[in-house]
């Protein structure tokens, strides 16, 4: 198990890969994101896109499970107090395979729960071209080993 005391500023992770397809990018719009390039073939040839691609909130969503997978579920994780500076880079298409690249960007103790530490980390998911697709910064909490110290 990682707690906070065995996490550094300047960390670095990669990890996971998922392979999207059409039929969820469809199946995730019809029911939370139903706009007309996300969820029909022919309105989105005509939309900016040019093609179907899947809902940010989508991808974040499969970003989170690859972060869940790779990192967070051998980690003392407490949650998160939210997230900062989330974009949307590039469009998601059928077919693209993500992977998540993480980077610990600040930590602290918590000044009003001395178990708990503030780790901040830059998530970046790329597709198989190397391209950033989406990026937020986590407000994660992490349980401290030693809150005494």
């Amino acid at each position: 198990m990682q707690y906070y005391e065995d996490i550094e500023v300047g960390e670095t992770q990669e990890f996971g890969e998922y392979t999207v397809t059409k039929e969820e990018i469809l199946e995730f719009a019809e029911r939370y994101d139903p706009q007309p390039f996300h969820t029909d073939e022919e309105a989105a040839e005509e939309s900016a896109f040019g093609e179907l691609v899947a809902s940010g909130w989508h991808t974040a969503s499969i970003c989170m499970r690859l972060l869940v997978d790779g990192s967070i579920q051998d980690q003392a994780s407490m949650g998160a107090r939210g997230v900062d500076e989330l974009r949307w880079n590039q469009p998601v298409r059928p077919g693209d395979t993500l992977s998540v690249r993480t980077e610990v960007v600040d930590k602290r103790v918590s000044e009003s729960d001395p178990k708990r530490g503030y780790v901040d980390s830059r998530l970046e998911g790329i597709n198989q071209h190397d391209e950033v697709v989406i990026s937020w910064v986590g407000l994660g909490m992490v349980e401290r080993r030693t809150p005494d110290a």
